[in-house]
């Protein structure tokens, strides 16, 4: 088929498929320099760039997330200006895909489509992942960790805080710059857990050691932090070491199942790590966070929620090249577990709105810093992190996902325990460390 008959015929399938889209707020961009727009576009907020003639017809044959992402990442299409903007395509062809399933013109130009995709020469660089062993076994789990953290860590340093915090800022007001959010977030969780200096804490997933330094630092309390990352737990120490706090804190390349019980902490935290845990290992993790925490002792548990109960791996984006075994539970879900293994729920805060706007500083950093994410990292792992990071701020944006701060306490006998009766002391007088 001709250049200016595949033009044409993809042009045909957009005019069907779009015709009724209002208000008109993209346009495309075809392999030739010719462009399309739909009825009564404006100012476009993004242009499709469209590289391979038969990549629309392969997407819409069977449109997955996973399918949509492959033809980022290997650069079969493109997105030009404001990427947040794709994602409510996906909604709209969601909702009109059932009547062009039943329509003979979308089906022929898809099969001429077809015929003519060209695969050319794909971007070299990250695959999906290939995990050998049980689901949520600790070796298996290690291989995810790895997977998504071990890369090197000044690529995460293109796009996070000078913490390193890689988790849900906390924003006081909508135009506080993300350094200072992401310190809030971790003053808040020291709040929460009313730290006091001496007391022994564990830090369940501590990343590259953000909050442990940062609770040391100030609370002066003697903190572990454990990760199945190796080159977290490098960097963290390396870190710890600079700042002469190798007294008080100390990272380790460990799973939490592994964790010696012997001598119990007076205080647990968990930051961005339950996406990790399974529905499988609720009962488990939940039992070990139990064991290990003293009589009155708190555990605050930060993780995302939503129900991805009804997804299918092998069709998702997500599992396949960013956090592979990764498990979304609702939040009734994972409160049941705790309250059932002992726990008593005390507080439980949303922060969703603020992860809309961490995952969009992350974004903006990692779109500003492109050619020095490129000296650690390919470009389809680039556009992996693009990808996933601006879809993850749309679905946050639409309550698709959420995210939870639960403080959980292992009451005394008879339920004693050592918390106010209020929640005012979390914020009055409030200062982070500079």
């Amino acid at each position: 088929m001709m250049e200016p008959k595949l033009v044409s015929e993809n042009i045909a399938l957009l005019n069907l498929i779009f015709k009724n889209l209002s208000p008109a707020y993209f346009k495309v961009r075809f392999w030739t320099g010719e462009e399309w727009a739909p009825p009564g576009l404006k100012e476009p907020k993004v242009t499709i760039v469209i590289k391979n003639p038969g990549i629309l017809a392969h997407l819409l044959a069977f449109p997955t997330d996973v399918r949509l992402g492959e033809a980022y990442i290997y650069d079969d299409l493109d997105f030009e200006g404001d990427i947040y903007s794709v994602f409510p395509l996906g909604e709209y062809l969601r909702q009109l895909y059932p009547r062009l399933l039943t329509n003979p013109f979308f089906w022929r130009s898809l099969f001429k489509l077809r015929m003519s995709v060209r695969r050319a020469r794909r971007l070299e660089g990250r695959q999906a992942a290939k995990l050998k062993g049980k689901t949520h076994s600790i070796e298996r789990d290690k291989q995810a960790i790895s997977y998504h953290y071990d890369l090197p860590p000044e690529f995460y340093a293109t796009y996070l805080d000078p913490m390193m915090v890689y988790s849900c800022a906390y924003f006081r007001s909508p135009d506080q710059d993300l350094a200072t959010a992401q310190k809030n977030k971790l003053e808040l969780v020291c709040r929460k857990l009313r730290l006091k200096p001496g007391e022994r804490v564990l830090d369940i997933g501590c990343g590259w050691g953000g909050f442990v330094i940062y609770a040391a630092k100030k609370y002066r309390v003697k903190i572990l932090g454990i990760t199945l990352s190796e080159n977290q737990v490098k960097y963290a120490n390396e870190w710890i070491k600079r700042e002469g706090l190798e007294d008080l804190a100390e990272v380790r390349l460990l799973d939490y199942r592994q964790l010696d019980e012997k001598e119990p902490f007076d205080k647990l935290v968990s930051i961005g790590m339950f996406e990790h845990v399974g529905s499988s290992k609720l009962w488990t993790y939940f039992r070990k966070a139990w064991k290990l925490l003293k009589p009155g002792g708190v555990f605050l548990n930060h993780g995302i929620a939503a129900d991805w109960s009804w997804r299918i791996k092998r069709w998702s984006f997500t599992d396949r090249y960013v956090f592979p075994d990764g498990e979304l539970l609702p939040i009734y879900k994972t409160l049941t577990v705790a309250e059932r293994v002992g726990f008593e729920i005390r507080d439980v805060e949303s922060l969703r709105e603020h992860y809309v706007l961490t995952l969009r500083h992350w974004v903006k950093n990692l779109e500003k810093n492109y050619e020095k994410a490129r000296q650690f990292v390919d470009e389809p792992t680039y556009r992996v992190w693009r990808l996933y990071m601006a879809g993850s701020a749309y679905a946050f944006s639409i309550n698709e996902q959420s995210v939870f701060q639960s403080l959980l306490v292992k009451n005394r006998e008879r339920g004693e325990n050592d918390l106010p009766l209020t929640r005012e002391d979390i914020y009055l007088n409030w200062d982070i460390m500079e």
